[in-house]
């Protein structure tokens, strides 16, 4: 079948339009044919081995597919020819991919290809983040880092769907009126001066969680915004640097440093995806989530995709079409 393969890991240099043998499903999995998939950060750094999963060579990259099911075990919810979105954690990059059927998911109706692709990974963790590490309240102020991405905008539209004030940070002052402020950010603040933004914009007080998709040297002043009892949620690291943290900050300020690791959480409750779903669905159905769409590229410009992604010049998801 068409794919995208990898067969070395030296990086995009070595992702390149390729056949790979079609998949055969297990007893426990969702044979699907992929529509759209979606093109996420983890996929590049897999590319390089850097990621936790590193499936054999060669693969396919792609965590997120969206199309229509060809068979499906007894008891999975889905039959073949449902129109269905699948966490496929690699695979997605291709004509066909088996994903576990507790990772494959019903389309809502009204829902297009594109926009499947596009929510599920960062809606997934946009809502095991903010709703289930974060224990987000509504009424609490949230700023988020990298805003104008995939996850970013993720992020800024599940807090304000959750009832939250969301300070969207981004990295170029010419994004001010763009995808940020359409996935529903109350403010935004240039990632330069964030500290002293936020402070101003709570009147002082500071927020109450800060999402930080991106490291490096953001850390300490995303501390530093934090309110008494605030807490930083550790999404990863796009930056490249990992931070270090002083405890006696923590200390001091009650504050909390969380991580979020939606793969290594699914792996231990597989049932989780599923309910996580269940929500990033209903919040699409009341129109309160709607990933906004960068690009939609062929599939065997899935390089070029990454390559936006790791350059952070993309504004909102970018999707890979496999076929119409």
């Amino acid at each position: 079948m068409r794919a995208m393969v990898v067969d070395r890991l030296e990086g995009l240099a070595a992702l390149a339009a390729g056949e790979l043998p079609a998949p055969v499903p297990g007893g426990d999995e969702v044979l699907i044919d992929v529509h759209r998939a979606g093109v996420a950060f983890p996929d590049l750094l897999m590319t390089r081995g850097l990621y936790q999963r590193r499936p054999e060579l060669p693969f396919a990259p792609g965590m997120e597919a969206a199309g229509v099911v060809v068979s499906a075990p007894d008891g999975s919810g889905v039959a073949a020819g449902d129109r269905v979105a699948a966490l496929c954690w690699h695979g997605g990059y291709a004509e066909q991919v088996a994903c576990p059927a507790v990772n494959v998911f019903p389309m809502p109706p009204g829902m297009s290809f594109d926009v499947a692709a596009a929510v599920t990974l960062n809606y997934l963790t946009a809502v095991f983040a903010l709703e289930h590490r974060g224990a987000l309240r509504a009424g609490e102020t949230v700023l988020a880092h990298g805003a104008s991405g995939g996850l970013g905008t993720a992020c800024v539209q599940v807090a304000a769907a959750d009832g939250a004030r969301v300070i969207a940070v981004v990295a170029e002052a010419d994004r001010r009126g763009g995808p940020a402020r359409e996935a529903g950010a109350h403010d935004v603040a240039d990632a330069e001066g964030f500290k002293d933004a936020a402070r101003e914009l709570t009147g002082g007080r500071g927020v109450d969680v800060v999402v930080d998709p991106v490291g490096g040297d953001r850390f300490t002043d995303s501390l530093r915004s934090l309110a008494p009892e605030g807490r930083v949620l550790v999404l990863g690291f796009t930056a490249g640097d990992i931070p270090q943290v002083k405890v006696n900050r923590l200390l001091l300020g009650n504050l909390g440093v969380l991580g979020v690791a939606t793969g290594e959480y699914a792996a231990h409750h597989p049932e989780a995806p599923a309910n996580w779903w269940r929500r990033v669905a209903e919040l699409f159905t009341a129109g309160l989530v709607n990933p906004p769409l960068a690009q939609v590229l062929p599939l065997e410009r899935a390089a070029d995709a990454l390559r936006l992604v790791e350059q952070r010049r993309v504004a909102g998801k970018v999707v890979l079409a496999v076929r119409d």
